[in-house]
């Protein structure tokens, strides 16, 4: 028996929002590159591997892929926002209420 009258419509279907597309294959070895490439590579290659190797961890675990292409993408989003970050420092923008990318881009390694 249904807890809905028989003359109520039938609510409206709305899909699921489609999961974010997987990286390519090789994303992770042309973002360590990029890494490497940058002047602050000596900080972020170790934090990268950090997070490389915990999300490979996590992934063995969970028969899952999905915390290998979120660390992925949270390095590709840092990346993408670097230059603004540097300019807005080169400008003598005041960066002492600073905000945590992953505050500021919604993402979650």
């Amino acid at each position: 028996m249904s807890a809905r009258p028989d003359h109520a419509p039938a609510p409206p279907s709305v899909p699921p929002p489609a999961p974010p597309s997987a990286p390519a294959p090789a994303a992770a070895v042309r973002l360590l590159a990029r890494i490497r490439a940058d002047r602050r590579a000596e900080r972020w290659v170790p934090a990268f591997e950090q997070d490389w190797a915990k999300a490979l961890e996590d992934a063995r675990y969970s028969y899952s892929l999905t915390p290998v292409h979120d660390v992925v993408r949270a390095w590709q989003a840092r990346l993408a926002v670097t230059p603004a970050v540097d300019a807005f420092l080169a400008a003598g923008m005041d960066d002492s209420d600073g905000v945590a990318s992953e505050d500021a881009l919604g993402i979650r390694p």
